[in-house]
């Protein structure tokens, strides 16, 4: 009898110990923006997306980064930066645990599902290709049973008929300076589709900058936004009009300088 009761206090013990984290877990996937507690966790990825989010440095930065800090900040918000895995974003989002990430509409799988902000910054998909090569690209016909490397787990709507019908062959990779390196040093590949901004920030950081030539032309370009759940209507108003205040005083621009 005495064992039972043992067993049944240090069941009842457990309990207890669990209950604080529970209604803490509970009450802080729901937080980021109750009138109570104003955070705004937001999405940099882990291994970001320079130079809109860059995370290899002591603090976040980026042009997304810094946007979204300045903003939400002067909305009274604190800003959380979460690095959550591509494939698991949009469920993490619509679930509650991050409250925003950058992305562009055109990029979302459903995205009838979230809301977006205005677009913070245009962004431009371009071909690049290894100087000396034989042959450049500068539109997707120009790629008709060719192989272009690709970042993984991303949509390129330009180019996702072609890649389904099987005109031109795709191959993922993880990492945007990895795209460069098996461009340059694999014989088996055309041309990468990269971001103009990101390709000229990764060329120049890996001292690649001489052994690439972009496309003269963007195959698409897209506005890069904050995607939210659809419940963050009252933010993303706030926010857009905040936007538009930056832009029209100049802030925007400076901190795009910052990263050209």
């Amino acid at each position: 009898m005495k064992h039972q009761k043992y067993h049944l206090l240090i069941a009842l013990a457990k309990r207890i110990v669990c209950l604080p984290f529970l209604l803490t877990f509970a009450l802080g996937t729901n937080a980021a923006f109750a009138d109570d507690k104003k955070v705004f966790r937001f999405n940099i990825s882990p291994n970001g997306y320079p130079p809109y989010m860059i995370v290899d440095q002591d603090a976040p930065s980026g042009i997304m980064w810094d946007v979204v800090s300045l903003i939400s900040e002067r909305l009274g918000y604190q800003i959380v930066a979460e690095k959550i895995p591509r494939k698991r974003v949009d469920q993490m989002l619509l679930d509650g645990y991050i409250d925003g990430t950058s992305r562009a509409v055109e990029w979302t799988h459903e995205p009838e599902k979230f809301l977006f902000t205005e677009p913070v910054v245009e962004v431009q998909e371009v071909f690049f290709t290894p100087k000396g090569a034989s042959q450049t690209y500068h539109s997707p016909e120009d790629l008709v049973s060719k192989t272009v490397v690709t970042h993984l787990g991303y949509i390129y709507p330009a180019l996702e008929r072609h890649f389904k019908s099987g005109a031109i062959k795709r191959f993922d990779v993880s990492q945007e300076r990895d795209m460069f390196n098996f461009l340059l040093h694999g014989d088996r590949f055309d041309a990468a589709v990269v971001d103009l901004l990101v390709g000229k920030w990764v060329l120049k950081n890996e001292g690649l900058q001489d052994q690439f030539t972009a496309s003269s032309g963007g195959i698409s370009s897209y506005g890069f936004r904050v995607m939210l759940r659809k419940e963050c209507l009252p933010f993303a108003n706030k926010f857009n009009i905040e936007l538009a205040r930056i832009r029209e005083s100049g802030e925007l621009e400076a901190i795009l300088a910052n990263y050209r």
